[in-house]
């Protein structure tokens, strides 16, 4: 496949990126004037669509507007991971850190919102992290390894060698990096070179 590919699974989408393994997932959604229902994960469509993992945690997190986290990965634990908002908007990103692959280093960048419904995959072996872009975000996500907090690893959000496209703010001309809201340990994240 290649990057736009498509392959469809009952009510899922699934659209390839540049990145091996990376994944955009697009959802049907069915509403009527009481709201709307939808399928946010089928085992048998997902493996249909190249993502046949076993997902053993879940995770939620509320952030505000400008609030970055990441870029994070586990070291001797990588985890998958299918992520999505149920409230706002976010631009969520996948860095490859798989050594060898023709790909290492660069990086994939999807819009997640409530509105838009649409999930991102990503396989283990990336840096993953999300900026969030209205005044607040809802993130979700599925994880195939549960987290180990000893087993942390981090990627500087603006390392020039990756050059990530962050977009501007919601309401912002353009972007503006003194507007972002890091942790104290994401300050101080290691360059793609010295990892």
């Amino acid at each position: 496949m290649a990057k736009g590919d498509q392959v469809k699974s009952g009510n899922f989408t699934f659209t390839k990126t540049s990145i091996e393994g990376v994944a955009v997932v697009d959802v049907r959604t069915y509403g009527d004037e009481r709201g709307y229902f939808m399928e946010t994960y089928k085992k048998t469509d997902f493996a249909v669509g190249g993502i046949d993992v076993d997902f053993v945690q879940d995770n939620q997190s509320s952030s505000t507007k400008g609030v970055l986290r990441g870029l994070h990965f586990q070291i001797n634990h990588p985890q998958s991971k299918l992520v999505r908002v149920v409230s706002g908007e976010v631009f969520d990103v996948a860095v490859d850190l798989r050594a060898g692959s023709p790909t290492y280093g660069a990086w994939e960048g999807v819009v997640l919102s409530a509105e838009n419904r649409r999930q991102f995959f990503i396989p283990r072996g990336f840096a993953h992290g999300f900026l969030v872009l209205s005044d607040t975000a809802e993130f979700c996500y599925k994880c195939d390894d549960e987290y180990h907090p000893n087993d942390e690893g981090g990627l500087r959000w603006n390392d020039p060698s990756i050059d990530i496209e962050w977009p501007s703010l919601q309401g912002d001309a353009s972007f503006d990096e003194s507007k972002i809201v890091l942790s104290d340990k994401d300050k101080v994240q290691p360059l793609l070179v010295d990892l």
